[in-house]
């Protein structure tokens, strides 16, 4: 075999040799503030033609100067942005959100897994509970199966290591968990390995005993770790944290914070902090008794439509799986488990004379004025009557539904969980949740309007992004750090939708090079 010809070096033309004069001009000009920006760029078209069209136009400030490099360069950090539509670009996406399992540095806070899986993206370099089931819908659809199927084995493998699916993989996150979609992950595997069956039935009855952990003491008290006894003796859940001490990850905000509602005890301050990130509203005023004020955090005093509706989910799918195993006394206590919080939740959190759901708060044994978008849950998860879905639907039709799609809360407080910023989840939840109960106008109505959003932030930064404000479809705001692009769940939902009204891709405006 002959050598490799080698290139002299002093035969190769750098962007100097090749674009002389513009050279001179943009880096003289101090176009761009790092002088590697504009050497790095790529052409769009022949160098010959460039220049030749460079002499004809002799920009004449740096203004048209710039204008001119951009219309005919890819330039990093300025027009390098995504391309191409929307359902292309999210798979493109998602191997750069993949991790490897690897076993933690001594002395970090990470937790190991034991199989790949996809991250939210930006800040969120672990897994999260609740944004992998919007994630693992876009993984489905776009012909991901092996990473869906590894990540619901991570999620069996944090159960049966510590009992619940912790709100992330690190250890300041163990003390809560997220808004329980393991059950509904589950329906989303095609492994019907045997073995893998009864694991997952054992791990998701673990789940389900970590929620209901305190009913042993509720005799005693209206509310136990993350188990509430409602005034007729029914049992429902909240959400909790087993610390009341100041998050880890929030450390200073939390003290502020605590300090701010003195004289009440710092730690029933930090407790509802934490039950707040449970919930994965953080932060709502769904949670605050005066809106305008983080220091009136009660999480734990309110019984949520949105957990209740999973959690009964969640035994029905117990009792199914249960009665496929031909364990008729599980299926038969799951059956009843879930009967018993239908009624429950149709008694407490159903308001016929609102026409919707609502959270009910034990401290003034009555439903809270908040609303906001969880109350499509229960049509989500099939717990609805068609009155009820019908009711929800005019409900969502008059207050919730924006220029962007579906609102998170009708007040601006300032919180990240608040208007005007709408969030891929809760548009989904709503989508599938209005089809299913014979509303399929309103929910392809949300569904296009929250694709323009996406599609209009994209166009415009190149990336998907966490949260919007879905009044002006700009990126969102508020919250306790900047807002992250990447994203899991935004690009699980894009998938979703499109690939159930792929005809709205059409809308979907591509990125400006």
């Amino acid at each position: 075999m002959a050598p490799a010809q080698t290139t002299p070096s002093s035969s190769v033309r750098s962007p100097a040799d090749l674009y002389g004069p513009l050279f001179d001009a943009v880096q003289h000009g101090h176009v761009f503030a790092d002088g590697k920006t504009f050497v790095d760029a790529v052409p769009k078209r022949a160098t010959e033609a460039i220049m030749a069209e460079y002499a004809r136009a002799k920009p004449r400030d740096a203004a048209a100067l710039k204008a001119f490099v951009l219309a005919n360069f890819v330039v990093p950090g300025e027009n390098d942005r995504g391309a191409g539509d929307l359902r292309t670009h999210v798979r493109t996406l998602w191997p750069q959100l993949v991790r490897q399992p690897a076993e933690p540095v001594a002395g970090s806070s990470a937790l190991p897994l034991p199989a790949p899986y996809v991250v939210p993206g930006g800040r969120f370099r672990e897994i999260y509970y609740w944004d992998s089931y919007f994630t693992m819908l876009g993984l489905k659809v776009d012909g991901q199966q092996p990473l869906v199927e590894s990540m619901l084995e991570d999620f069996t493998s944090l159960i049966e290591r510590y009992g619940h699916i912790p709100n992330g993989t690190r250890t300041y996150y163990l003390s809560r968990s997220q808004p329980p979609y393991y059950a509904l992950m589950l329906d989303l595997s095609t492994n019907t390995d045997p073995a893998v069956t009864k694991r997952r039935l054992a791990a998701l009855r673990a789940e389900h005993g970590f929620w209901m952990k305190g009913t042993t003491c509720l005799a005693r008290r209206t509310a136990c770790l993350r188990v509430v006894r409602m005034p007729d003796g029914s049992v429902l859940n909240r959400y909790y944290d087993d610390r009341d001490t100041p998050r880890d990850e929030s450390y200073a905000e939390d003290v502020e914070t605590a300090a701010k509602a003195a004289p009440r005890p710092a730690a029933d301050t930090q407790r509802n902090l934490r039950a707040g990130a449970e919930s994965g509203w953080d932060f709502s005023s769904r949670w605050l008794r005066d809106p305008r004020s983080l220091a009136t955090i009660h999480t734990t005093d309110i019984v949520p439509v949105d957990l209740n509706s999973l959690l009964w989910a969640m035994e029905r799918r117990i009792a199914e799986r249960c009665r496929t195993a031909h364990d008729s006394a599980c299926a038969t206590a799951f059956t009843t488990l879930a009967t018993k919080r239908k009624t429950a939740i149709d008694r407490y959190l159903w308001q016929a004379d609102t026409a919707r759901y609502a959270d009910w708060d034990l401290s003034t044994r009555t439903p809270t004025a908040s609303v906001n978008a969880a109350m499509v849950h229960p049509l989500f998860v099939g717990l609805a009557s068609p009155a009820q879905a019908k009711a929800v639907a005019a409900t969502v039709r008059t207050s919730l539904v924006a220029e962007g799609g579906l609102r998170t809360t009708t007040l601006n407080t300032g919180q990240q969980w608040d208007e005007p910023n709408g969030w891929a989840p809760l548009q989904w939840v709503a989508i599938a949740g209005l089809e299913a109960n014979g509303e399929p106008l309103l929910a392809r109505d949300i569904a296009k309007r929250w694709l323009g959003t996406v599609g209009a932030a994209y166009a415009e930064t190149g990336k998907m992004l966490e949260k919007y404000n879905i009044e002006q479809r700009t990126p969102g705001g508020g919250g306790e750090y900047p807002v992250q692009d990447g994203f899991g769940w935004t690009n699980g939902v894009t998938s979703a939708i499109l690939d159930r009204y792929p005809d709205l891709a059409r809308q979907a405006p591509r990125p400006a090079q």
